[in-house]
């Protein structure tokens, strides 16, 4: 045996096991190809292949900087070589790196470098390329590569930690549809800070928080540049933290900050773009101005803003956005334009349900004054439909009157994202799932930092099967909005269900602090599933405290009390949910999984029959939770799965007032 340090590497050609079983010939004539176009590849980079690992490969480097320099000019390889043919013929690769301790024996290399290689290379996106922070401190500086943090993962059978590092090698060597460009690998990444209200009047705090929706907004339309969501960087505000550890916080290299004085007809507004590492200031404006001038202030910001920020991170090139980022206002009555900054600042809050009563007045103020501000229009309608979901108002009215208001929006300008996007999470709930996909995909294209988007198509994606493409989609999500509370909760559970457990316990953990109802069902069904009960009993009793009276409170109770040997107990719950029912409560699939916790199969079967007919089937557990493995062996179920996919794309969860704990 001969043990020596290594830079290890494997890569993965992705899709390659479902393409065998559908065209095993083409298969193994893409696997060729590839080895063809590898292998002269590794020996310039001085690269020893020690094996092929059926669709990929393990290669040796005697140099970090060495290995890093080959994954690049593969993927710059395959990239040319996918640009000269259609796209059912791509060749996409995953490539993950680590440095460390190897043994070789017989011509292979194992050891512990070995294993978190292999770990990474599924961490990769399609097309790129991950690494170890060991490889990180060996390659910084030393190539001409834009590196990128991707946050520190818990790598099965690794007892530590690991922090990954990806490369952002650009559109062209991405796997990602035109359409939907993962915020991940952008180099660009912008906080706006809430603006200070340095004004004399309490009440004129709405002004400064709204304005910082709207810098968020403007901002987000600069080429290339990532913002983060505001619901995230609301957290800040009045914050102590210096402009380092917010910067650190949100990974980001930049983030604007400024006050806002507002007096009568008068507006004060001072701003400036500092460099989070250094604290230095980049640029700085002050503006003294009429208040009916706000949208050229806007926009002069917006504009300085796509200059410096480009500049400073990428310098001068072909590419770098430049001039104003300009559009025409909404509306020209500052009235409306008051109510219409107001209502966002209350929406953005979600404080309370008299609070987004309220912000639906402003919205319908607003629009009363000014019938073609269609941006206010889009703001009503998701405040609508966020009031119907939580049960206070009639769904069916809501989403009617929200397909109206989006429609006029859309009518009077197509191209504002957040009315694409709320489109697209109406036609979700309606089972009308190209158009949810088709929405979504315009919303990106308009606003690629847009969180919500990217969950509607994680929603289609693991509704379809396609729980890593979801999981890839919820981190974009997480990447604009870290606070999403919706995002974090889809996040941990598709970890669970795609096999990652242990990272899905790591996150359960970090966020049940923040999530806590959800966090706590989440775990109930993973105890559940593994036969811990101890452990189920402690979630389920949070679950108590926290919501007594949610039907996911009596499904984990009676699936507990089910498995403990009790069915009288859990009787008692479908009982409850019964009686629910009989009000007009849509808990049809709750008193299903009750009846299959009690070996019912023929009562869970009706259940589910009937939650397909009401278009609240719920796809996730029948796909993909081990509590209901048994069940899609069974016929019965497994024509329900097939009568939904002929409905479309489905969805990832069923679309209730429920509170489902998927979000």
């Amino acid at each position: 045996m001969t043990r020596r340090l290594a830079a290890v590497m494997f890569t993965d050609i992705v899709g390659f096991t479902k393409l065998g079983q559908q065209d095993e010939g083409a298969a193994l004539r893409l696997r060729r190809e590839h080895q063809a176009l590898l292998r002269p590849i590794f020996a310039r980079f001085s690269g020893r292949e020690v094996k092929t690992l059926g669709d990929g490969f393990l290669v040796e480097f005697a140099s970090a900087v060495e290995s890093v320099q080959c994954a690049v000019e593969i993927q710059r390889a395959v990239a040319e070589r996918n640009a000269s043919v259609v796209a059912e013929d791509r060749l996409l690769l995953r490539i993950g790196i680590h440095a460390g301790d190897v043994v070789e024996e017989d011509g292979d290399v194992v050891g512990d470098a070995v294993n978190v290689a292999s770990r990474i290379e599924p961490l990769a996106e399609p097309g790129g390329v991950c690494f170890s922070a060991t490889v990180y401190q060996q390659v910084r500086n030393k190539l001409p590569i834009v590196i990128e943090k991707a946050g520190s993962r818990i790598l099965k059978n690794v007892q530590e930690p690991v922090e990954i590092y990806r490369i952002s090698l650009g559109p062209a060597h991405t796997a990602v549809a035109p359409s939907v460009s993962s915020p991940a690998s952008q180099n660009l990444r912008l906080a706006v800070l809430p603006l200070s209200n340095l004004s004399a009047e309490p009440a004129d705090e709405f002004f400064a928080d709204g304005l910082t929706d709207e810098l968020i907004s403007r901002a987000a339309q600069v080429p290339r540049v990532r913002v983060i969501a505001r619901t995230t960087v609301q957290r800040y505000k009045g914050s102590p933290k210096s402009i380092r550890e917010v910067g650190q916080e949100l990974d980001v290299g930049v983030a604007l900050e400024g006050s806002v004085r507002k007096s009568q007809n008068r507006v004060r507004i001072a701003v400036q773009l500092i460099d989070v590492r250094s604290e230095e200031p980049i640029w700085s404006m002050r503006y003294d101005r009429p208040f009916d001038d706000i949208f050229a202030i806007q926009d002069d910001i917006a504009g300085q803003v796509a200059k410096s920020v480009a500049a400073h991170l990428v310098g001068p090139s072909a590419d770098t956005p430049s001039g104003r980022v300009s559009a025409p206002p909404d509306t020209t009555d500052m009235e409306a334009y008051s109510m219409f900054l107001h209502g966002r600042k209350l929406t953005g809050e979600r404080g309370s349900v008299e609070s987004m009563r309220l912000a639906v007045s402003l919205f319908e103020g607003a629009v009363r004054r000014d019938p073609k501000f269609a941006r206010a229009r889009v703001f009503l309608a998701e405040t609508l439909l966020w009031l119907a979901t939580e049960g206070l108002i009639h769904f069916r009215d809501a989403e009617d009157r929200a397909q109206r208001e989006l429609q006029a929006a859309l009518e009077i300008n197509d191209e504002i994202a957040e009315a694409h996007s709320v489109l697209a999470a109406l036609y979700l709930g309606s089972d009308r799932f190209a158009e949810c996909e088709r929405e979504a995909r315009r919303a990106i294209e308009l606003n690629p930092s847009l969180a919500d988007p990217y969950r509607w198509l994680a929603q289609l994606a693991a509704g379809d099967g396609k729980i890593d493409e979801a999981i890839r989609l919820l981190e974009a999500a997480r990447g604009l909005n870290p606070e999403d509370v919706n995002v974090l909760s889809f996040l941990g559970r598709a970890l669970a269900y795609s096999g990652r457990e242990e990272e899905a316990l790591a996150f359960w953990a970090a966020t049940k602090d923040r999530i806590q109802f959800r966090t706590n069902a989440h775990l109930s069904e993973y105890y559940l599933g593994k036969g811990e009960l101890a452990k189920a009993e402690e979630t389920i009793r949070e679950l108590e405290r926290i919501r007594p009276e949610s039907p996911w409170t009596f499904v984990y109770r009676g699936f507990l009390s089910a498995r403990r040997g009790d069915p009288a107990a859990a009787r008692r719950d479908i009982e409850r949910l019964e009686a629910r029912a009989q009000q007009g409560e849509m808990v049809v699939f709750f008193i299903g999984f009750l009846h299959y916790a009690l070996g019912e199969m023929d009562e869970f079967v009706a259940d589910m029959e009937e939650a397909l007919r009401h278009g609240v089937l719920p796809l996730l557990e029948l796909l993909y939770s081990p509590l209901y493995a048994s069940a899609r062996l069974d016929p019965r179920v497994q024509d329900i799965l097939r009568r939904q996919r002929q409905r479309g794309t489905p969805p990832a969860a069923p679309a209730t007032s429920t509170g489902s704990p998927a979000g």
